[in-house]
């Protein structure tokens, strides 16, 4: 396997976490969405009327204690701030607002291994 630079790496877990969502019947309202305060990797909406911010981490080992520790707190109140900027943008209202992280550790084993936390803030 050639080793991928760390853009190729987030994208291809991006992608792989997309997959994954739609898989799960959510729909991609939007990738990468910034503004001057940052970033959402992906929003997605439910078929329950819900909107999910979906936070994606990338790894290809286990350092740095894996994906699982890289979403602080601090990060959290991120997130949350920045879905709310979104949503002040938006037109339509939603039944519920979560926000899910998805770990995705690439290498390890053949297939990636694709972990989703719902609800982390």
């Amino acid at each position: 396997m050639t080793t991928l630079t760390r853009n190729q790496l987030g994208a291809l877990g991006e992608q792989l976490a997309v997959e994954h969502l739609t898989a799960q019947g959510l729909r991609i309202l939007a990738r990468n969405w910034r503004c001057r305060y940052g970033e959402l990797d992906v929003i997605a909406a439910g078929a329950d009327g819900a909107v999910v911010f979906v936070e994606v981490k990338t790894r290809t080992g286990d350092g740095f204690g894996g994906w699982e520790y890289a979403v602080t707190p601090t990060k959290v109140r991120r997130i949350r701030r920045l879905a709310g900027l979104w949503l002040a943008a938006q037109d339509q209202k939603w039944a519920a607002i979560r926000i899910d992280v998805i770990g995705i550790r690439i290498g390890r084993k053949r297939t990636p291994e694709i972990t989703h936390l719902r609800g982390v803030g």
